[in-house]
């Protein structure tokens, strides 16, 4: 018995040494109040709403006062505007649950006035009530009890329709452990509805000190309208100076404990109106045998109204329930429905010698909570706000997006929502262009003219929905980076009046954008670069394909010479062969490919991006890198072109997007890379060797058919007799040279500058052939100084040199010696 008292006081002296730092911990802000303060009947701390809303409203006296508490002395109105919002900002532990509260007492309308005000309350970006003044001389009581979603919340006034917006006072009480968790509160606010003391001695309500948690416990004799009326007959107040054990989750004051309402006739029942409701609700009631019942005396009850069939056949016997008189019982249903009118009513069990009893309740509203403005948007803007000394744009509070989005910037209406424009010109912003811009993706429009930032431009790649950036009038210096020419949506781009250098990507300069970069002394246009490589290993198995499309386009053009050659998208879509690609719209191919988001390749045509198809089908995505007249025409041309060439060894063409600004190709996605990475060994594969080589060639001549011929060979090192240079590296000491020279043979016939002197494909194939052969046959590999070898380079030599400059001095090209 002694350890477990032992233990009790333990117990006690942390609970006590819990609600000593909690107060330490109150929040109680005196809004209008011009100077701190302790209020002498609770020994709490009061501080003025001064510093922190020297921007905001005004203090005003408030006319004849209800009471002599201080608080309520002065009021701080606001503006009225219904575009702005006004927000105390104050600062949280995250996940610590808190009593949010305000109040609002207006007192008497002035001479000027003949409306009380009626305007909204929002915590965070949830909207947690509409505050109407009915009474001046009545204080009006908003409480949320929350989980604080970060190390901040703000409370905003907002949204007046009539009359003049204000706030009295405003409060953050800290809890303790576990007190008022839900199973929802990662979801939902609770919104406190009423909190009453039955049995009360006056109507004064019950708070801090006598609730060391400062919670606010009306009196049930302050009576008003629709508030617990249907008192039922035989309804008496009782109370006890005995101390009350109130040692369970809520910590309901021992002060309210010891009052109770009891129903002599057996029944115990009222009425009251709700706000806000029919809603979903968190309820308690708190119950603490006060009377000393004798040996065979009981109090059995059940709850009769509301009807709730899982509660209502439930028999309550307090002393048992609490395992002792003067102790508490707080039984709570943790999620019911009710009305806006509630009325309750408890009746005692037949066998029972006492009617139902009753010392207090609390009901509170699930309150939804709305998104606030993506996260990563608020960063940004949070960065642009330290980059400016002025005292108005900076200055304003709460959600940048709810209620009412702030003067400078523009919201979509998503969940949750994000930041769409950004209007900041002339704003007085100095230092570089924050970085965090980056993430702002569903950004379209940024305006930061007429300002002093420096530095380069960030990475800005990923607002891929940014329609119009305006920049002139700065000191920016640096490169103009290439991916400005690559966000698909841009329409406008200003920057002049700046330090920008280098070249301008050429994107800019030929699609279609109102662009202007005037009094930018270092930047100038892009001059033309041509750059020519060839690897030969690729060239031998590439040529016939590339030939095969000029055959195809010979034929094509035929077909096409009526039409216009910068046909449009809609050609490719209306022309009696369909193709077998199909049309493809840019959204689509944005979506699978998360707008471009994921490069793998870059040719003469463009940028190559990965995508995945709502189907699942993986894709490769090629841009063109420009919009120029011929590469209109290339584009029409290769999707004509490849729709038709179906071959294993050509990637398929799946289909393609015109865009007023952007011509796209979509190819189906290869894992294994493309032939020439297997051809160089750059994927994690084996090179192609000699065999697997002239087979796809081979392959490749005998499907594009007759009147093929094949391209350019590298003259300068056959003219050498150099024909080993010619090879692929990898393949030397694993090929014959003769095969190899029987192909450099025919490739050298094939430079020929009159078409009838060089071969047919079926002579092209017949070589490839011969190769194959002499590969498969003897294993002694050849060497160079073998004399079939020697002989046939003295041959492809001798026919290598006939090879003459065309003459030209009589205005047509004579045919070469042969």
């Amino acid at each position: 018995m002694v350890l477990f008292s032992q233990f009790l006081l333990i117990i006690y002296l942390l609970f006590l040494s819990s609600v000593l730092c909690q107060v330490t911990e109150f929040i109680s802000i005196d809004c209008g109040g011009t100077s701190n303060y302790t209020d002498p009947s609770t020994g709490l701390a009061w501080i003025s709403d001064m510093g922190m809303m020297s921007h905001h409203g005004k203090s005003v006296q408030v006319k004849n006062p209800n009471g002599d508490w201080m608080q309520y002395q002065k009021r701080r109105d606001f503006p009225i505007d219904s575009t702005k919002k006004y927000c105390y900002t104050l600062s949280t532990k995250e996940r610590r649950r808190y009593i949010v509260r305000a109040t609002f007492q207006y007192g008497s309308l002035g001479s000027d006035q003949d409306t009380y005000p009626k305007f909204q309350l929002y915590l965070d970006a949830t909207q947690w009530s509409t505050v109407t003044v009915l009474d001046g001389s009545r204080v009006y009581v908003k409480e949320m009890i929350i989980r604080a979603p970060s190390n901040s919340i703000d409370v905003c006034i907002c949204c007046a329709t009539t009359g003049t917006p204000f706030i009295s006072t405003l409060e953050l009480r800290p809890l303790n452990l576990s007190m008022y968790a839900t199973d929802f509160e990662d979801n939902f606010f609770l919104k406190v509805a009423s909190r009453i003391n039955f049995g009360a001695p006056s109507k004064d309500a019950i708070r801090y000190p006598d609730d060391p948690y400062d919670r606010i416990w009306e009196s049930d004799l302050d009576k008003r309208q629709n508030f617990l009326v249907g008192e039922a007959p035989g309804t008496v107040r009782i109370n006890t100076s005995k101390n009350i054990d109130i040692r369970t989750r809520e910590y309901p004051p021992v002060k309210v404990m010891q009052t109770a309402v009891v129903g002599t006739q057996g029944v115990l029942s009222y009425r009251l109106n709700l706000q806000d409701f029919p809603a979903n609700a968190r309820a308690y009631a708190y119950f603490a045998e006060i009377q000393d019942l004798g040996p065979n005396e009981t109090r059995k009850f059940k709850l009769q109204q509301p009807y709730m069939p899982e509660y209502n056949n439930a028999v309550l016997n307090i002393a048992e329930n609490a395992n002792g008189s003067h102790t508490l019982y707080e039984p709570s249903h943790m999620n019911v429905t009710f009305n806006f009118v509630l009325s309750f009513r408890f009746v005692k069990t037949r066998d029972s010698t006492h009617g139902p009893l009753l010392s207090a309740i609390e009901i509170s509203k699930y309150q939804k909570i709305a998104a606030k403005t993506e996260r990563q948007d608020v960063t940004a803007l949070e960065a642009l706000c330290s980059m400016s000394n002025a005292s108005g744009w900076t200055n304003d509070g709460g959600d940048p997006c709810i209620p009412v989005h702030w003067d400078w910037v523009t919201c979509s209406s998503s969940t949750p929502p994000r930041i769409t424009k950004i209007a900041l010109s002339g704003k007085n912003i100095k230092g570089q262009i924050p970085s965090e811009l980056k993430n702002m993706k569903a950004l379209t429009e940024l305006w930061l003219d007429d300002n002093s930032l420096t530095g380069p431009l960030p990475n800005m790649s990923n607002l891929t929905n940014l329609k119009i950036l305006h920049l002139e009038n700065n000191n920016l210096t640096g490169a103009l980076p290439s991916y400005l020419g690559h966000l698909s949506h841009l329409q406008e781009l200003h920057i002049g009046n700046n330090s920008f250098g280098g070249e301008i990507p050429r994107t800019l300069l030929t699609r279609k954008i109102n662009f202007k970069y005037e009094n930018n002394p270092e930047l100038h246009k892009q001059r033309f670069k041509f750059i020519f490589g060839s690897s030969i290993g690729v060239l031998a198995i590439l040529l016939v394909l590339f030939l095969g499309s000029v055959y195809l386009l010979h034929n094509l053009r035929r077909k096409i010479s009526n039409q216009k050659n910068n046909e449009k998208g809609d050609s490719f879509r209306t022309n009696t062969k369909p193709l077998a690609a199909y049309y493809i719209s840019l959204s689509e191919l944005e979506e699978a490919t998360s707008i471009f988001s994921k490069k793998i390749g870059k040719g003469s045509f463009g940028s190559v991006y990965y995508g995945k198809m709502k189907d699942g089908k993986e894709v490769a995505v090629k841009i063109m890198a420009e919009a120029a007249s011929h590469r209109t025409q290339q584009f029409v041309t290769e999707v004509a072109l490849l729709s038709r060439i179906h071959h294993r060894n050509l990637v398929p063409l799946i289909g393609y997007c015109e865009d007023e600004h952007q011509h796209m190709l979509v190819y189906e996605y290869m894992h294994n890379g493309t032939l020439g990475d297997r051809i160089h060994g750059s994927v994690n594969q084996k090179p192609l060797d000699w065999p697997a080589r002239l087979q796809i060639a081979h392959d490749a001549a005998k499907d594009f058919g007759a009147d093929l011929n094949i391209v350019h060979w590298a003259r300068s090192l056959i003219r050498k007799g150099d024909v080993i240079s010619i090879v692929d590296p990898i393949l030397l000491g694993n090929v014959k040279i003769e095969s190899i020279w029987r192909i450099a043979e025919v490739a050298i016939q094939c430079v020929k500058q009159q078409g009838y002197s060089r071969p047919r494909m079926q002579d092209i194939v017949m070589a490839i052939q011969d190769a194959i052969k002499i590969e498969k046959g003897s294993d002694q590999k050849s060497s160079s100084g073998d004399s079939d070898a020697q002989s046939s380079r003295k041959t492809l030599l001798s026919s290598f040199l006939e090879i003459e400059n065309p003459d030209l001095s009589n205005g047509y090209i004579e045919p070469s010696a042969r």
